[in-house]
């Protein structure tokens, strides 16, 4: 008998680290990133009425601030997908948040409108970045319970709106919005010092050839950990036996010798090839029938508590001064319920189930507006649809960094996540035009239409991602498996 040892994959060696204390700096860090996020997109709910009447804007000049953000969210998404593939995450997430502390900083300097809404599409064009923090968190989780774990990093997007309208309520009224934008942009910059200390991806580094470094990488974390790895049991990835087998695992590898023109035509290509076109493109209609549908049904639940036609006199809170603040704080509380339903059957059951059966809830949540009248039910039966659909917009978020290899994940979940931006900026014309214009029922039937099509997307989904390895290269025949 040889000195045959036993030996293990990556993600094996992830698991064999488990969850311990370094998974929960991570957790922490990568928390910290999502929520300042979160504080500068929940910003503009705030500042919007207060710009519009001190600087005598139209409604349609105070829409447009918002809609700056989303237009800088479309390239940024992909850019800094492709940024984190190629450079590593951790350059990524230097500069997403650079930027986002920056720009957020400035904007409450703004001299006027136009300087305003260009800094907010530099702070979207950052903000679009998020999505970096949530891969670079996945690469540390082991496979068992990587989708609950997700969940729970996620919830620091709720607590990042909670504090931005807690803030909002108690600086608005005694300082301005001037105060309100520079106290918002502080969490970018603890990201950004906290950065400094955070290691790269072991997953980027093994796919830059640095084996080495991911091994003693790993070694540190099992330590960290309490656990142990032996050299002699470590096999970052399967290699081909001979040479006539070259894989796309070697093509891979040596991207990073070639030219930044070349890797990105090779990523794109890898995207559309037939192991990923599919997948690429329902993730698409997903994220856009998810974006759409979330800030929808947020839009038609502050147009309904600020007016009083229709039929809709009653909104959750009475008080007019407080009414946004209240419902807003009551809304963004609402998601943890659904989030809680996720974090159950993600792991459970299944992403694709997840989807489905937050899907559903969603529909049964909207169906009794296309006949119900009275205000605070509607109000209540939006913000039940919103809190299903916020987790299912989560659910969506993992699978598509499960389905996609190391060597383009963020890449296509940045792209996945610059096609969804277009349904946020749809959803003005759709959600506010048809509430304001009484046609609730009508806005209810579309939104339903749209969630049975996002159904049929998830159940099409070539394969399910719960419990499986991440792939780290781009195999054969990966949609058929």
């Amino acid at each position: 008998m040889g000195d045959h040892k036993p030996s293990y994959t990556l993600d094996e060696a992830i698991s064999k680290v488990g969850f311990g204390k370094f998974q929960v700096f991570a957790l922490v860090f990568s928390g910290i990133g999502y929520f300042s996020d979160a504080m500068e997109v929940s910003l503009l709910s705030f500042i919007g009425p207060a710009l519009r009447s001190g600087w005598a804007l139209s409604h349609t000049q105070e829409s447009l601030i918002t809609t700056a953000v989303f237009i800088g969210m479309f390239p940024g998404a992909f850019f800094w997908g492709y940024i984190s593939d190629t450079y590593g995450r951790r350059i990524g997430i230097r500069c997403v948040s650079t930027i986002v502390f920056g720009a957020g900083l400035l904007s409450a300097f703004s001299p006027n409108y136009t300087s305003l809404l260009i800094l907010r599409v530099m702070v979207g064009f950052g903000v679009s970045g998020s999505h970096v923090f949530i891969a670079w968190f996945l690469e540390f989780i082991p496979s068992s319970n990587r989708g609950v774990w997700m969940l729970v990093m996620s919830a620091s997007w709720i607590f990042g709106e909670l504090l931005e309208v807690s803030l909002a309520w108690i600086i608005m009224p005694r300082f301005g919005w001037r105060w309100l934008v520079i106290v918002s942009s502080f969490p970018a910059l603890a990201a950004l010092l906290l950065s400094s200390y955070t290691p790269e991806s072991p997953r980027y580094l093994f796919m830059k050839g640095r084996t080495q470094e991911t091994y003693l990488f790993l070694k540190k974390i099992a330590a960290i950990n309490g656990k142990e790895i032996l050299a002699s049991d470590l096999v970052l990835d399967h290699q081909p036996d001979t040479e006539s087998s070259l894989s796309e695992e070697s093509r891979l590898l040596s991207q990073q010798n070639k030219p930044n023109g070349i890797r990105f035509l090779r990523t794109i290509r890898q995207l559309f090839s037939s192991n990923f076109l599919k997948t690429t493109l329902l993730l698409w209609a997903l994220d856009f029938v998810y974006v759409f549908i979330y800030y929808g049904i947020q839009l038609m639940i502050s147009s309904l508590s600020s007016q009083n036609n229709c039929g809709f006199a009653n909104t959750l809170v009475g008080d007019k001064d407080d009414a946004l603040y209240v419902n807003t704080l009551i809304t963004c509380v609402a998601e943890f319920p659904g989030l809680i339903v996720a974090i159950i059957l993600v792991d459970w059951y299944g992403r694709k189930i997840c989807m489905e059966l937050l899907s559903l809830f969603t529909v049964i949540s909207i169906l009794p507006l296309l006949g119900l009248k009275n205000g605070a039910m509607v109000s209540a039966l939006l913000i039940s649809s919103r809190m299903f659909m916020s987790a299912a917009f989560n659910t969506l978020i993992i699978y598509a960094e499960e389905v996609y290899p190391t060597g383009v994940r963020t890449t296509g979940t940045g792209l996945m996540s610059a096609v969804g931006r277009f349904g946020g900026m749809l959803c003005p014309l759709v959600a506010v035009g048809l509430v304001r214009g009484c046609h609730l029922a009508l806005a209810a039937t579309f939104f339903a239409i749209l969630i049975v099509i996002s159904g049929v997307c998830v159940f099409i989904f070539p394969f399910e991602t719960k419990g499986r390895e991440l792939t780290d290269v781009v195999r054969k025949n990966v949609d058929s498996d």
